[in-house]
């Protein structure tokens, strides 16, 4: 595949071992835009946002606005993908906006993290959560410990789980897609019948306290930079830029509980219909997962003081909550929930991933066997390639560490991919574009200026989310001039 290709020539079947089939449903698509966002974050995240903002009525205002940022972004890929409605995504969106190193940058971190640590996180919260209804299986039980290293039965449960959906997603995208459908329906219905629940458990005592604070800020919630200390009552009272920064710094929990819906741009060369169906999907599965987390949240704070919200144990809001919905069964039926949650949720993240690696390594990027197809029509190699690394990650336990620092890189490509609109509509103002972002230039704009804000709110605020990603892509543009040198000279 030439570098730069031609507007004309997207939307060809690659060819391998055999091309890719066309199996992939408008149904399909939606329950993986929604399987994939819905996985731990939900349960966990409204803790850490509570305890930046305080009020009930700010921690509604970030998930509304993560919400509404989620569904902008996603109908802005719409777009995109329309136009380029092949394998890779995001990869291609960027490559074909910018350039090929661009797109590289991308697809580095994107196996180094961004796919593989997330698939890792999410097996170890499966494992967890397990280990509640199984303490045998607890990741407090070593199976081998060499001075300050082990590896915890917990550990091995995630990387089974890896292993045994990598397995599944290589005899073809229905088996994946069978699963993938199952497992979020299942969730959904779950979620659904725990907001049921709850408004039947409704606390108005609670739910009217919190609502009449919920534009206060918790004297207790600080945010450091170097030796200055800025809590959110002060910021309010200020009504300086440090309002607009700490609502930025708690706005990456909503976000990122939302992440990964760019996952059906990935596998675009498998859904039918795709210049259609992919735009669809997004737009159905971030708007359904934004209402459930918002009715989630509701009920979060109709049932527990704000205290509580902030300060449950392990940030576990949603079994906090649900101790006062269900009773004693409570945490057992959130751990299953979560089980149900995130096996879905990796699922569909090991599904779409591979696809990536594909395209790179079509353009001599990755390697070479990650481009050829098995005899079901899936890139195994990269599938496994990807296994092994998400297992490894897993074994290391620094993959939550790396998922916190690649967050504001994360922020940045998405901010380059839309911005990518603009730029493509230049390049080819004739090009056939059968959906249209909605309410261009606008709204996409207004999600770019909102990401900008987010980003300089973690530069200034937690810094420590923001240079360990940057070197991480820096890193890879060595890489890059190695491999390009390499296909010049013919290697690859």
């Amino acid at each position: 595949m030439p570098e730069s290709n031609s507007i004309v020539a997207t939307g060809t079947a690659e060819q391998g071992e055999t091309s890719f089939k066309r199996s992939m449903t408008l149904f399909d698509g939606v329950m993986l835009v929604s399987g994939v966002m819905i996985g731990s974050g939900i349960f966990l995240t409204s803790a850490e946002i509570s305890r930046t903002v305080g009020g009930a009525g700010w921690m509604m205002l970030v998930w509304v606005i993560g919400g509404f940022m989620t569904i902008v972004g996603a109908m802005s890929y719409g777009e995109l993908s329309a136009l380029y409605p092949r394998a890779g995504g995001q990869y291609v969106f960027l490559r074909e906006a910018y350039n090929p190193l661009i797109g590289f940058l991308y697809g580095w971190a994107y196996f180094v993290v961004i796919e593989c640590g997330t698939i890792a996180a999410v097996a170890v919260a499966f494992a967890k959560y397990l280990a509640f209804i199984v303490p045998g299986l607890s990741e407090n039980h070593y199976l081998l410990s060499i001075g300050n290293f082990h590896i915890s039965v917990a550990q091995i449960v995630a990387i089974l789980l890896i292993v045994l959906l990598s397995f599944i997603n290589t005899k073809g995208i229905n088996k994946g897609r069978l699963i993938q459908g199952i497992f979020t329906v299942a969730k959904i219905l779950a979620l659904a019948l725990l907001i049921i629940f709850g408004i039947g458990a409704l606390r108005s005592g609670v739910l009217s306290a919190n609502w009449a604070d919920a534009w206060k800020g918790f004297h207790y919630s600080a945010i450091r930079t170097g030796s200055a200390s800025v809590t959110f009552t002060q910021a309010i009272s200020s009504h300086g830029v440090e309002l607009i920064g700490l609502i930025g710094v708690a706005m990456v929990g909503s976000l990122f509980s939302s992440d990964a819906w760019n996952s059906v741009t990935m596998i675009a060369s498998e859904v039918k219909n795709p210049k259609r169906n992919v735009a669809k999907s997004l737009f159905f599965g971030t708007s359904l997962v934004t209402v459930i987390y918002i009715l989630c949240n509701f009920i979060y704070i109709a049932v527990l003081p704000m205290h509580d919200i902030a300060f449950a144990p392990a940030d576990r809001v949603a079994a906090s909550a649900s101790f006062y919905i269900f009773g004693e069964i409570g945490a057992i039926i959130i751990a299953a929930i979560i089980m149900i949650s995130t096996f879905g949720c990796n699922n569909g993240l090991i599904l779409s991933g591979a696809r990536v690696y594909y395209t790179m390594a079509e353009d001599k990027l990755f390697f070479r066997k990650t481009a050829r197809l098995n005899k079901h029509g899936v890139p195994e190699h990269g599938i496994w390639m990807q296994c092994i690394w998400a297992s490894l990650l897993c074994l290391s336990g620094t993959y939550s560490d790396l998922l916190n620092y690649i967050i504001f890189v994360v922020l940045i490509f998405y901010i380059l991919s839309i911005a990518g609109i603009y730029i493509l509509r230049k390049k080819y103002p004739d090009a056939e574009r059968t959906y249209k972002a909605p309410g261009y230039p606008i709204l996409p704009a207004i999600y770019i200026l909102l990401a900008v804000i987010i980003c300089i709110s973690l530069l200034v605020y937690r810094p420590l989310y923001t240079w360990p990603g940057l070197i991480l892509v820096i890193i890879g543009i060595p890489l890059y001039y190695i491999l390009m040198k390499k296909k010049k000279s013919g290697i690859v």
